[in-house]
């Protein structure tokens, strides 16, 4: 007996988008892949610094004391401000991104042509304040003392119990200070610059001053850095082997050098990505000011370098939360 199948089946489209998955074009899936391989890597950065964190939680810095800058508000204490305000200038970028992919839908140039130009500045000044914000954690703004086991001794006026910096109380003393060479024997040691004052012109100030007390770097129950006794200090500064100033991979004023090298290590991978972001959309902005995506009768580029950028501005929002908010 003879069956006519054509009859009784039909092709269907299992994704679909034809040749398509998902209905997507490929260079979409692709930027799909390279997003969530991106995200499985930032995700692994994060959770190693949330396990150093809880490994050393009893002296990890407070983000309050350390972010406290301002441009052109010197010396005003504006704790975590501008930090939030770049913060919002990126998700803002986010928002002028989407912008310009709704304007490729409706194939109207001029507003995606602004609309990415926004989002060009929006990234350019993000960049440039992570940059101001660097150089304000490696020059520092106190100064400090560190033990020979690697603890972080800071100044406070004990009656009010803000900090003080190294410049308002060490004493200058007139004694020979040479740069640690490799040609004069300390062949361990490497100094780049000295610091401002000596351990000798630092301890002499801090005894002439009777106001003066010492905080360190071990945070108590409610989440405040320990003061400790006039006594209490003047035992701790004899432990002092270093004037520390600012914060780089080796030494940390603000405390648990692990965080410094955090800090540096994934808010500089973020800004790289975000540094890239800029170039690329500077790129796809020129090319729609020439009317590339025009010709080609879509702006599925914009939509590509979209979706780049906002991934880079969702892993911002974590990287704020663990560094700044936690």
């Amino acid at each position: 007996m003879e069956v006519n199948v054509s009859n009784t089946t039909e092709e269907t489209n299992v994704w679909g988008g034809g040749n398509k998955p998902l209905n997507a074009s490929y260079g979409k899936m692709m930027m799909w892949f390279f997003i969530v391989s991106d995200a499985l890597t930032f995700t692994g950065f994060l959770v190693a610094y949330g396990f150093s964190r809880f490994k050393n939680i009893d002296s990890w810095p407070i983000a309050d004391e350390v972010f406290t800058h301002f441009p052109f508000l010197h010396g005003i204490d504006a704790p975590m401000y501008y930090v939030a305000l770049m913060t919002f200038i990126l998700i803002f970028s986010s928002v002028t991104m989407v912008l310009a992919v709704d304007a490729g839908h409706h194939m109207n140039k001029a507003k995606v042509t602004f609309y990415m130009l926004l989002t060009i500045i929006g990234g350019a000044i993000f960049v440039g304040s992570q940059a101001w914000e660097w150089k304000n954690f490696i020059k520092g703004e106190y100064g400090a003392l560190e033990t020979k086991g690697g603890q972080i001794l800071q100044f406070v006026d004990s009656e009010t119990g803000k900090r003080v910096a190294l410049a308002d109380f060490a004493v200058e003393i007139d004694s020979p200070r040479e740069t640690h060479q490799e040609s004069n024997g300390i062949w361990f040691v490497g100094e780049t610059t000295l610091p401002s004052y000596s351990l000798e012109e630092v301890t002499t100030g801090f005894k002439s001053h009777a106001n003066l007390a010492i905080k360190s770097e071990k945070i108590d129950e409610s989440g405040h850095k320990i003061i400790l006794s006039r006594e209490e200090s003047l035992l701790q500064l004899e432990g002092a082997i270093n004037v520390v100033e600012g914060a780089n991979l080796i030494h940390n004023e603000y405390g648990n050098r692990l965080f410094a090298d955090f800090f540096f290590f994934i808010t500089g991978f973020h800004g790289f990505h975000v540094l890239s972001g800029v170039v690329i959309n500077i790129i796809i902005f020129f090319n729609v000011i020439m009317g590339t995506y025009e010709k080609r009768g879509h702006y599925e580029m914009v939509e590509k370098v979209g979706l780049y950028w906002h991934f880079v501005d969702l892993v911002w929002v974590f990287v704020f939360t663990f560094f700044y908010l936690v």
